[in-house]
């Protein structure tokens, strides 16, 4: 598989893990309390969040370069804090990570599938 459609599919797997948490804030609430009071809400979206940033440290270098509206390395770090630091991992963070990061990041990687997945595309990026 060349590296653009490694990232496509990559990028395909961001956006089922993005569209995970929109399903498990409706199937356990649509709040902070909600999060903060049932932990398999709380470990269902901490582990979507280490996913997502786990994935993103296989996306390519040029890419990333190219397709910087989404800071790439600071998804990777909040994955690192998922996965290394859980228990100090705090609610509002991954609320606020839900609420505020998810769907733009779920919306730019549909961008850049668009824009890699065009007829004779190499790497154009969707702000171009």
């Amino acid at each position: 598989m060349d590296e653009k459609q490694c990232n496509i599919e990559l990028l395909n797997k961001i956006i089922l893990y993005c569209d995970q948490l929109d399903e498990a804030r409706e199937r356990f609430g649509d709040s902070l309390e909600a999060l903060e009071s049932d932990h398999l809400y709380k470990s269902a979206a901490a582990m979507c969040i280490l996913q997502i940033g786990e994935l993103t440290t296989h996306l390519t270098t040029d890419f990333k370069k190219e397709y910087e509206k989404v800071p790439w390395s600071d998804i990777k770090g909040m994955r690192n804090v998922a996965a290394h630091h859980y228990g100090e991992f705090r609610s509002h963070y991954l609320w606020d990570t839900m609420i505020n990061d998810i769907s733009f990041l779920r919306d730019y990687c549909k961008e850049c599938v668009g824009s890699l997945s065009a007829p004779g595309s190499q790497s154009q990026s969707p702000e171009e």
